[in-house]
């Protein structure tokens, strides 16, 4: 029988995970299940995605906004604090805020405009580009952002950042500038918040003559008071689970998808490769949001999900190489073009319009937008075919 599927992408159902939970135990019995109730066939190099939440919600990782305060004291010794470029959102910063402005500390928020690290809007380009600002040198307060913004609210959110971060944080002021260096009028200590620039960031404000440079991936970064932590990115990833808690990036990664890999190659006899997901890597064309909030799409990965897909462009191959041939010939052509192409094909001819993107950071996409965010219930994800090609029966 000719065969027609290609990759599938299948959100799979699952309980609601609390902490303590035997996760690799519920996801291999929920593999188990859908294999036999849909009569589907496991095959070698299927793929397990599982969200992130799932993994920190069964290993407990969660943090009081207290604890968050009493890292932040620690670690910084000034009565002021800058609070640099954090991004617009309720889930992600509005929780680690409300634990920033616990440590007592006159806080001085900077917002970068028009818009975050993420592409959420503070304001009208059109009006900025219209004003006499010049957002590259310019740092305004809260009085010249309003002459230019007005009550500008978000598309999606409806909220006024700037307005919910001042009720959140009544000991802070609102500055906002593009410049990091700018931050250093107010303060010179500095908790950076943006996620994928906060390297360079933090670089330039050391250079600059900062004090204390820290950033969200140095918050948490080890428990406080037994709290959870995550060694590797701290506060980064994390998002809202209560009005006074904190949940977290999953922690012990690796450990945790070689062991659930181990339980589903025992299972169904398969090299089956396990990853964990968290934001895709995409952006929203209508609202210009860049989606990746968490500092990487998967935090840990089974090896046979390193590198970068090596294809050729069918599309190329078909307009150049086989526009005389017939369909049956064309088809049975392009096969043979495939099973014949050689391993390392960047920057050849024939790969022209592929995107060489990192293999999790695509699956991870894929199943981040299968999977949702609201009320689907499938935090499991199985990717059967990704790794065939046309050439495969």
């Amino acid at each position: 029988m000719e065969r027609v599927i290609g990759t599938r992408s299948l959100g799979l159902r699952a309980p609601i995970i609390e902490r303590g939970d035997d996760l690799v135990g519920i996801i291999t019995d929920t593999v188990k299940k859908a294999s036999t109730n849909h009569n589907l066939e496991i095959n070698d190099r299927d793929v397990v995605c599982v969200t992130e939440s799932l993994v920190a919600r069964a290993q407990g990782n969660y943090a009081s906004i207290d604890a968050v305060a009493a890292d932040i004291n620690n670690k910084f010794s000034g009565d002021e604090l800058v609070v640099l470029f954090p991004i617009l959102s309720r889930n992600r910063f509005s929780i680690i805020l409300k634990a920033i402005a616990l440590t007592g500390k006159k806080l001085h928020i900077c917002l970068s405009y028009p818009q975050d690290e993420v592409g959420n809007y503070l304001m009208d380009e059109m009006d900025l580009f219209n004003s006499d600002i010049n957002p590259y040198a310019d740092v305004l307060d809260m009085e010249d952002f309003k002459k230019i913004a007005g009550d500008y609210r978000h598309q999606f959110t409806g909220m006024s950042y700037p307005e919910l971060y001042t009720e959140l944080a009544p000991n802070s002021e609102i500055h906002f500038l593009n410049n990091p260096v700018d931050c250093l009028k107010f303060a010179k200590d500095v908790l950076v918040c943006s996620i994928h620039t906060r390297e360079i960031v933090k670089r330039q404000l050391k250079e600059a003559g900062a004090d204390t440079v820290l950033g969200l991936d140095n918050i948490l970064n080890e428990s406080v008071n037994g709290s959870g932590y995550n060694t590797d990115y701290g506060l980064l990833g994390s998002n809202l689970s209560t009005e006074n808690q904190i949940k977290l990036f999953p922690r012990d990664g690796e450990e945790f998808v070689l062991r659930l890999q181990e339980s589903l190659i025992k299972e169904f006899d398969k090299q089956i490769e396990v990853m964990i997901y968290g934001d895709g890597a995409f952006k929203d064309p209508v609202g210009k949001i860049w989606e990746l909030a968490d500092p990487v799409v998967s935090p840990a990965y089974t090896e046979g999900l390193l590198g970068t897909p090596s294809e050729i462009k069918i599309k190329y191959i078909a307009d150049n190489e086989l526009s005389d041939l017939s369909i049956e010939e064309r088809s049975k052509a392009m096969k043979e073009r495939i099973l014949a192409k050689e391993k390392e094909l960047v920057g050849t001819k024939e790969t022209l319009g592929t995107t060489p993107r990192q293999i999790t950071d695509l699956l991870g996409s894929l199943a981040d937008l299968t999977s949702g965010s609201g009320d689907k219930g499938t935090p499991i994800v199985l990717v059967q075919g990704y790794f065939d090609n046309y050439s495969n029966n």
